[in-house]
C-alpha cells in the first residue's frame, strides 16, 4: 500500500531567515583601525552592510567600506563570524588593508576615523569592538554570538 505524505508539518513550522552582512576590519600600518559613526543611530562600528545576492563576500566588503568611508581596501582574510541571535544577522568580518582613497563621510556615516585599539574599546559597544579586536589578535577566525547588547562568552 502506497501512502501519501504531506509536507504540512514542514509548512507549519517556520523556516529561520537570516541576513548576511559583511564588515571590514581595516588596519593601517601604524595599527590604527578604521571606524565609522553611523548616521542612523550615532554608534561607532566597523564599516559594512548587507551582502548583495550576487556578490562574493570579499566583493561586498570592498564595496561597503568604499561606500561608507571613501577608503579603498584589499581583503586579507576572514577573521570572524558573528551572529546576532535576536535579529537573525550573520556578520562576516574580514581584515583588510587600505589601498587608496581618502576618508570621507557618506549618507550612512557622520564620522570616519582611524582609532587605536584603546579608542575602539572606549567608543564601541562590546559586540562591535570585539570584531575589530578579534581581527588583529591573530587567533581567528573567531565564531561568536550575541543578543545585540551582550556577547555570549562561549566560543
Amino acid at each position: 500500500m502506497l501512502l501519501y505524505m504531506s509536507n504540512s508539518a514542514r509548512e507549519t513550522s517556520s523556516t529561520p531567515l537570516h541576513s548576511v552582512s559583511v564588515a571590514g576590519a581595516v588596519v593601517r600600518e601604524d595599527g590604527r583601525l578604521l571606524a565609522i559613526r553611523r548616521a542612523d543611530n550615532g554608534t561607532w562600528e566597523l564599516p559594512g552592510g548587507v551582502l548583495e545576492l550576487t556578490e562574493a563576500p570579499e566583493e561586498g566588503v570592498v564595496r561597503e567600506v568604499w561606500e561608507e568611508t571613501g577608503v579603498r581596501v584589499e581583503v586579507d582574510e576572514l577573521t570572524g563570524v558573528y551572529k546576532n541571535i535576536t535579529r537573525g544577522i550573520v556578520a562576516l568580518v574580514f581584515r583588510c588593508k587600505p589601498s587608496g582613497g581618502a576618508e570621507r563621510t557618506s549618507d550612512e556615516s557622520t564620522a570616519v576615523e582611524w582609532l587605536t585599539p584603546e579608542q575602539v574599546s572606549e567608543r564601541m559597544t562590546e559586540v562591535y569592538a570585539v570584531r575589530l579586536l578579534d581581527a588583529v589578535d591573530g587567533a581567528g577566525p573567531h565564531v561568536r554570538s550575541h543578543d545585540g547588547r551582550q556577547l555570549n562568552t562561549a566560543r
